[in-house]
């Protein structure tokens, strides 16, 4: 086991971090161990991942010598935040760098940084075609990621930067379908008709992370944007209803009235369908799914991940 490379893993007990750990647990022969870090080393999700070898380490991003001692002695990290629980950019941006300087203080070799497009590139504050939240940012989940890459870069820290994207779970945890007034399902979301969406099983973020680790030094510095699938609202109704075994109509709200509704987060996500909408080329084009599946051979469709997941949904 001392011979092994460590590899830091935050997040540890959540989607992201969860799925790096068990990627590189299920590979015994990879020269890789697991420090999973988590704020409860009791919880029934750290414990399983001490029964499959992780050692578990606890944290908290809010305790910054904790977080350097939690890397002290790894080979590498991968390195997550989690801007839903408490939805602050400014938070966020104070995380990502409690976590840049605990990398550089304990010489991490190759970091991998679960990251999003910094919206601003493309879209101008002062563009005005959407609302500017929290102050200065488009979409705040997006543009506080962005601006951490900037921070990795400058403090010198060996990092791949993983982008990722709309996670097919959202579709079992409010996104999916539900049945309208005249009783047809309906997959109801901010995004024009013909837009493309792209797609990708949370799962594959850590096979992709655990692909990226394998591969070694060549990924350092580069930034490699995630996707499983492409495609339209009304491609993924018709592929909804085909596991549903009833017909899923597609229906797309416009930005504004989406914003409009009371529900949590509904600007910023409004936001961020009109980003994915307004600038699909960029966005969606930035992930070549053939490249993408040449590093993951087991990078999901939407096809292949609803046959694991259709069980799952719940329709009245």
């Amino acid at each position: 086991m001392n011979e092994k490379k460590v590899i830091a893993v935050t997040g540890a007990t959540g989607a992201q971090g969860g799925g790096t750990a068990r990627a590189i647990l299920a590979d015994p022969e990879s020269g890789f161990a697991v420090r999973a870090i988590t704020r409860n080393p009791d919880s029934p999700a750290a414990r399983e991942l001490a029964e499959l070898g992780a050692e578990v380490v606890r944290a908290d991003f809010d305790d910054e010598p904790s977080v350097r001692k939690a890397f002290e002695g790894a080979y590498g990290a991968f390195l997550v935040t989690n801007f839903w629980a408490h939805m602050s950019a400014a938070k966020e941006i104070e995380e990502t760098q409690v976590l840049v300087r605990s990398a550089k203080a304990a010489g991490l070799r190759h970091v991998i940084w679960s990251t999003l497009e910094d919206t601003r590139e493309l879209l101008p504050l002062e563009d005005g075609r959407m609302p500017v939240l929290q102050e200065k940012y488009n979409v705040p989940h997006f543009d506080a990621k962005g601006e951490g890459n900037q921070l990795f870069r400058a403090a010198g820290v060996p990092t791949t930067f993983l982008n990722t994207t709309f996670f097919f779970q959202g579709f079992l945890q409010g996104f999916g379908p539900k049945r309208g007034e005249d009783g047809v399902l309906t997959l109801t979301l901010p995004l024009e008709d013909g837009k493309l969406l792209a797609g990708v099983d949370v799962a594959d973020i850590g096979r992709t992370a655990f692909a990226i680790l394998k591969g070694g030094e060549q990924y350092i510095g580069q930034t490699i944007s995630l996707a499983g699938d492409h495609l339209t609202g009304a491609q993924y109704a018709e592929k909804l209803g085909a596991v549903l075994g009833e017909p899923v109509r597609f229906q797309s709200v416009p930005y504004d009235v989406f914003r409009s509704l009371d529900i949590p987060a509904a600007a910023e996500i409004a936001n961020m369908f009109q980003y994915y909408g307004d600038f699909d080329q960029e966005f969606t084009g930035a992930r070549d799914l053939n490249r993408l599946r040449e590093l993951n051979p087991e990078l999901k469709s939407f096809d292949s991940w609803l046959a694991e997941n259709a069980s799952k949904f719940s329709v009245n």
